[in-house]
């Protein structure tokens, strides 16, 4: 997975984004995401033909990202356990795993609860 210690801490740290809108978070994330700025001008990312693996991407554009936990915060909201591609630093099985134990600390009706 990333630097974190288990799903539990990764959900954890993005219960500071509970209250904020997915409006606000979508606007902060196309506007400060590394990621955002590899296609700027229109100049594809060097990577294209290079074998490299979803974690490996993540790592690579992810590093230092100053909006990645708002960017995996957004992308559990609005694709749920169907996502895909890489967000937040977290490729597609990662955030699938985490997002059971983020839905249940939210209490999202049919994910187990909530505290």
């Amino acid at each position: 997975m990333t630097d974190y210690e288990s799903l539990e801490d990764v959900a954890a740290e993005l219960d500071r984004f509970r209250d904020v809108p997915n409006d606000v978070l979508s606007s902060v994330v196309v506007r400060d995401g590394s990621c955002m700025r590899l296609y700027v001008e229109n100049v594809p990312p060097q990577w294209l033909n290079d074998p490299t693996t979803d974690r490996e991407l993540a790592a690579r554009v992810c590093a230092g990202c100053p909006v990645r936990t708002q960017c995996l915060e957004l992308e559990l909201r609005t694709a749920g356990p169907v996502t895909v591609g890489v967000w937040g630093a977290l490729n597609e099985t990662d955030r699938r795993a985490l997002y059971p134990v983020w839905a249940a600390r939210r209490a999202i009706p049919g994910n187990g609860g909530g505290r």
